[in-house]
């Protein structure tokens, strides 16, 4: 047996052949086989705007508006816009403290259900530009975009769809109200990278409900902004199901849902798409084989995790004392980010407009925290070897990045010598996913007194997938792809030791 010295950098591997066009959607029709679904959910992959914003793994939620000085969380739209008066406020502090917590894109909050409103607006006289900050003159959303772009973070937007001040919400003249607003975010603020909606749904000043055209504002966004994700209530990225920061066990990007319209659907790739994908997202199983076999269309639809620094979403004095641990933190990151997700943590400002520093303290420590802890992969040390035992995994390079594969299987054995004995307790792995998610079962296993021990396992992997485990000691490590659709392809493995 011929040892096969290899720099263990984020990943090597050779993309398989692929017999189907590559797409974020795909029709299943009633003849296919299971085989046949099988195959077809391998090669579902994300859009070009997916794969970026998975990229980014961290992006922050800036709750910030009326109710930062009403103590409130929803408010009801009767409050008077001259409450909104920060003192100090200063959106490049906000960007420059994300930035060092490694964040990597900025959402604020242009309108929550109250539907006041953080730019000097033209729909409505509930805004910024009837409050005394600046003497009226002021604009939150021009504040923080332009600090996002002096300092290199991505922006971002949410505008709430549900909005108790104005009288003609629960009309279809809401729905032309809506685009203006939208419209105006969207062509004066210069690139803007995630529009954010959620499905808040209540009664306005005229106790009606508004049937919301989401289409045509899906419509809307792709015209003006075609690089942004639409999120959540959206057909780029899904919301995960909970506000805890805490995602499933077994992830799936790619989730069932009813097929489409034919004018839904611009261009092969589907990267105009301008429809949700429909079906219960927070089910515990959302892509398994029992699920998807079932399927009319399959799509790439990825999880976004959303969860506050703090007990609330907009900053209250009185839970200084309950921000989040730099440790609890990270184990929200691992469970989110290491779920297959993109994490979105919400950090609010104060009434004086400034990120309170025990916010900025536990941002710090989280991320010094994850620094010390992937510092230093012992599968990329220069004593480190993979040991391509059977041959049945072959490494190639593309321009977009290096990965592992192998060539007719389903399976694949990955046999590490590390050099010498070193204690681990954390395992991080990622799928090379511009061409999809695949891995269904995998296993993590020490070699001990001559006989390999099971240490960890897990099911999917997507983007990333990081499992802890009991600290144990070994020279060699085997990583067993188990289960997978199709060929497996594997950007990246990692084995660290967290000391606590």
């Amino acid at each position: 047996m011929k040892n096969i010295k290899i720099p263990i950098l984020c990943g090597l591997i050779c993309l398989a052949s692929i017999t189907l066009a590559q797409q974020n959607y795909v029709e299943l029709k009633p003849e296919d086989t299971k085989e046949d679904i099988i195959r077809k959910a391998a090669h579902v992959r994300p859009t070009k705007r997916q794969l970026k914003w998975q990229e980014l793994e961290v992006t922050g939620f800036i709750h910030y508006g009326i109710n930062t000085f009403t103590g409130k969380e929803w408010g009801d739209g009767k409050e008077d816009p001259k409450l909104f008066n920060p003192k100090k406020q200063d959106a490049e502090q906000w960007v420059k403290i994300a930035k060092k917590a490694g964040i990597k894109l900025l959402i604020l909050t242009a309108k929550h259900h109250d539907g006041f409103c953080l730019w000097p607006t033209a729909t409505t006289e509930h805004s910024i530009k009837n409050s005394p900050y600046l003497n009226g003159q002021g604009d939150v959303m021009k504040e923080l975009s332009d600090a996002c772009r002096k300092h290199g973070v991505k922006f971002g937007v949410y505008l709430s769809p549900w909005d108790q001040h104005e009288a003609v919400y629960g009309t279809e003249a809401y729905n032309d109200f809506f685009v203006k607003q939208l419209t105006e975010l969207l062509t004066q603020y210069g690139q803007v990278d995630e529009v954010w909606f959620d499905g808040a749904n209540g009664e306005g000043p005229n106790g009606k409900k508004q049937e919301y055209d989401f289409e045509r504002y899906y419509k809307t966004i792709r015209a003006i902004q075609p690089e942004a994700v639409i999120a959540v209530m959206g057909p780029d990225v899904r919301w995960v199901g909970t506000e805890t920061g805490y995602g499933r066990d077994t992830e799936w990007s790619v989730v069932p849902t009813a097929a489409l319209r034919q004018d839904a659907v611009a261009g092969e790739s589907q990267q105009d798409m301008t429809i949700k994908p429909k079906g219960d997202m927070r089910n515990s199983d959302l892509g398994s084989r029992s699920q998807i076999e079932k399927a009319e269309a399959l799509v790439w639809y990825p999880a976004e995790t959303d969860v506050s620094i703090r007990p609330g979403w907009f900053f209250h004095e009185n839970q200084n004392d309950q921000v989040k641990s730099p440790e609890k933190l990270l184990d929200i990151y691992f469970n989110s980010v290491g779920k297959n997700g993109v994490l979105l943590l919400n950090i609010p400002p104060t009434k004086d407009g400034l990120i309170h520093e025990k916010d900025e303290q536990a941002l710090i420590g989280w991320k010094n925290l994850r620094d010390q802890i992937f510092a230093n992969n012992l599968l990329k040390t220069t004593s480190a070897k993979l040991i391509n035992q059977h041959k049945e995994i072959i490494t190639k390079k593309e321009k977009t990045g290096q990965y592992w594969t192998t060539k007719g299987v389903d399976t694949a054995t990955f046999v590490f010598d590390i050099g010498k004995e070193q204690e681990f307790n954390l395992l991080d792995i990622s799928e090379f996913i511009k061409y999809g998610q695949r891995v269904e079962k995998f296993e993590l296993e020490v070699l001990q007194n001559n006989a390999w021990t099971k240490v960890a396992s897990g099911t999917t992997i997507g983007s990333r997938r990081i499992l802890q485990f009991n600290t144990i000691k070994g020279k060699h490590i085997r990583l067993k792809i188990l289960e997978s659709r199709l060929n497996p392809m594997i950007q990246n493995i990692g084995l660290y030791h967290y000391i606590q």
